[in-house]
């Protein structure tokens, strides 16, 4: 159990002491998908829903959920983040993508704070939506990249060879 950092030696949870970690500019992208009709997805380009502008209320879930990621994830340090980003992508006539990038100086990473802006934004449009449109699917819920910390950059798709290498010195086995 000692490979993973939110378990003592005994299994117990913990939350992982960062007090010896150098601060650092941290940086993570995450991503999540909506499939929905196309009658919907129209319904959100031309603002028509009822509640109002859905990707500009679900912009705000984002950021304000990110912010609040440490109360939600139960070993989450809490983090005055520097930023957060939220936006939207029409991929085609029945899908949207959302992607985020939370950004902090800081001695841990910042994943947790995009996936969950990620999650929040597309709950709240399945929320704002769902009175037209319960077939919605939030789906590929997903870190894109993160920067920063001992375990270096990570870039979902790239290719060992494309990939950015960790800091040297550095084992597999170190926490960001």
């Amino acid at each position: 159990m000692s490979d993973l950092t939110h378990f003592d030696n005994q299994g117990a949870s913990r939350m992982v002491d960062v007090s010896g970690k150098a601060v650092s500019q941290r940086i993570a992208r995450a991503s999540a998908q909506l499939r929905m009709a196309p009658e919907t997805q129209r319904l959100i380009r031309d603002r028509k829903m009822s509640k109002g502008d859905v990707l500009e209320v679900a912009r705000l879930a984002g950021i304000m959920a990110a912010k609040r990621t440490g109360e939600l994830i139960p070993l989450c340090h809490p983090l005055a983040l520097d930023s957060v980003e939220v936006s939207f992508e029409y991929c085609d006539d029945s899908r949207l993508r959302i992607e985020t990038m939370v950004g902090v100086l800081a001695r841990t990473g910042v994943e947790m704070e995009a996936l969950v802006a990620a999650s929040a934004a597309a709950l709240t449009i399945y929320d704002m939506c769902k009175a037209v449109d319960r077939g919605m699917v939030v789906e590929s819920i997903r870190l894109e990249e993160k920067r920063g910390g001992k375990s270096g950059h990570y870039l979902r798709g790239a290719s060992p060879s494309q990939a950015p290498t960790k800091p040297a010195g550095r084992s597999s086995s170190d926490t960001a």
